[in-house]
């Protein structure tokens, strides 16, 4: 679809990285843009620079795992707009809590924002798009929707991330209602991800501790990101992704390579294997021997 002056684009998780470089994106192409985050201040300061561009914005603060909110969203762009042309899910977080021996709550926060979030936002915007005829839904998952191993629970949403998406790709077609769909699989961007406690819901009482074995793996992670992608340039390729009807936005091609060899070793049935060289990180081997190190327990070298 063709991305000009006055189409409405909605973001969430605009306050910061991919979200707010999109929300650039679309307001450099003449869009108005509706921008969601959580984050107040963030959002604010997104709105600021957004607009200019010299584009109309609006900003609501919005927790996406609440289904109630996401629809006040959708009210909200409609009231003050009229229509909808262009949806990108694409707020996300990753909990430090450790996914086997941690508090559930650390499941349950990155499910409601990395999964739910996606699901309302596609059930709330779609029928707008429909009625206005067609537009483009765009979902944010990850290469680790692609690729597991590094993260339990982030890599389980993004899994489903990618299946809901890929199921709403096909339904859309067999329909033909005019909306386009992508997927967004970014690999190391330079954004706040690994920060996510900042948001962390208050009701739940305090963000969960990393232990210390954790902090090796999140210092590495850390690094990479910092050294990663510049959200503006994954921000070009969504752009690109919907002018052209494309469905897989791929920004790191050495992870598909992984993913790739992921998928023949399943083709092949053989069991699970992580590589010992990981895009942006140490050798695993060094990883490991650092975890173990940390966690008081004797290491092969030992």
């Amino acid at each position: 679809m063709e991305i000009d002056a006055g189409k409405i684009a909605v973001v969430t998780g605009a306050g910061s990285g991919i979200g707010r470089a999109m929300a650039n994106a679309f307001a450099a192409a003449g869009c108005h843009v509706v921008l969601a985050d959580v984050q107040v201040d963030a959002l604010e300061s997104a709105v600021a620079e957004v607009a200019t561009h010299g584009v109309e914005t609006l900003s609501v603060r919005t927790d996406v795992s609440d289904v109630a909110q996401v629809q006040a969203l959708a009210q909200a762009t409609l009231e003050r707009f009229g229509g909808v042309h262009i949806v990108c899910n694409n707020a996300g977080v990753s909990s430090a809590a450790d996914p086997w021996f941690g508090p559930i709550d650390g499941w349950e926060w990155t499910f409601g924002v990395n999964l739910w979030g996606v699901v309302h936002g596609v059930r709330a915007f779609l029928p707008h798009l429909i009625a206005g005829g067609g537009g483009h839904i765009i979902n944010t998952a990850s290469m680790l929707g692609l690729y597991a191993g590094m993260s339990p629970v982030y890599d389980a949403t993004k899994h489903a991330v990618v299946a809901l998406t890929e199921s709403l790709y096909h339904s859309m077609q067999v329909v033909g209602l005019g909306v386009g769909v992508s997927c967004l699989c970014p690999g190391w961007v330079k954004t706040g991800i690994v920060e996510s406690d900042r948001n962390w819901p208050a009701h739940l009482g305090e963000p969960p501790a990393r232990d210390a074995a954790a902090r090796i793996t999140h210092g590495h992670v850390h690094r990479a990101v910092a050294e990663g992608m510049p959200p503006a340039a994954v921000a070009d390729l969504v752009v690109d992704a919907i002018r052209n009807d494309r469905y897989w936005i791929l920004p790191h091609p050495e992870w598909v390579d992984i993913a790739m060899e992921r998928f023949h070793r399943i083709g092949d049935g053989q069991n699970p294997v992580q590589p010992e060289h990981f895009p942006g990180l140490p050798p695993r081997s060094q990883i490991v021997a650092e975890v173990m190190t940390a966690m008081g327990l004797p290491t092969d070298d030992a």
